[in-house]
């Protein structure tokens, strides 16, 4: 019987694209639907009734939820096709490490630039480059994370550069020229056609940004 393979996302989620990316790089066929987040689908809720949030995969009828978790989920699941974690134990640790750095540590700080202003948006801006100055350090000369493949950690960053105009228009800087490292390995990334086809033009995503900090005040 073939895999039924669902996923219940949101067209700017850096979440969902880790999860669309991940599918894509495997080349597993799903159906897609898109979410109204102020209007959640009943299926959303059924699926995920703790969190109540996208992505959610729902692999044969069985919901698997948090974006980290269902990567992980599809490259064990699919292991004979395209690995996305290493397969030797410590090499794996420290790639879910820093992923899990990515998730504790790069949304903070976009929201903080996008909601606050004057001395705490300085401050946020200050935070920002240093974040980014210590994935620099990881990424080092390596073309990726995990060396000379694209794998878990590339997969868990990149979604956030198609928010990087959004962060620059707001923020009022140039990543480039503070982070050239990570705008060069972002770069890269793209011209993987599974990561190209997934991230949304960055216009579009600060048109959203927009939209949202002006519905809750901070426009």
């Amino acid at each position: 019987m073939a895999d039924e393979v669902v996923l219940l996302d949101f067209w700017p989620s850096m979440f969902g694209m880790r999860v669309r990316i991940a599918l894509a790089e495997k080349g597993i066929k799903y159906e897609y639907k898109d979410e109204d987040l102020r209007n959640k689908s009943p299926l959303l809720l059924e699926m995920n009734p703790i969190h109540k949030k996208i992505p959610v995969l729902i692999h044969n009828g069985k919901p698997v939820c948090e974006s980290l978790i269902i990567v992980q989920y599809i490259d064990e699941v699919w292991k004979d096709r395209c690995p996305l974690l290493p397969i030797d134990p410590y090499q794996k640790a420290h790639s879910r490490f820093w992923a899990d750095f990515v998730d504790k540590k790069v949304i903070e700080v976009l929201r903080k630039i996008w909601t606050t202003k004057g001395e705490e948006k300085e401050a946020g801006k200050k935070e920002f480059f240093e974040i980014f100055k210590i994935l620099e350090g990881e990424l080092g000369d390596k073309p990726y994370f995990g060396g000379e493949t694209f794998g878990f950690v590339d997969l868990s960053l990149i979604p956030y550069y198609s928010w990087f105009y959004a962060i620059e228009t707001l923020g009022e800087f140039n990543i480039e020229a503070e982070c050239p490292k990570i705008v060069a390995w972002a770069k890269r990334c793209l011209q993987k056609e599974t990561v190209a086809k997934t991230l949304p033009d960055q216009k579009k995503v600060y048109e959203y940004v927009e939209q949202m900090r002006k519905r809750f005040g901070n426009g």
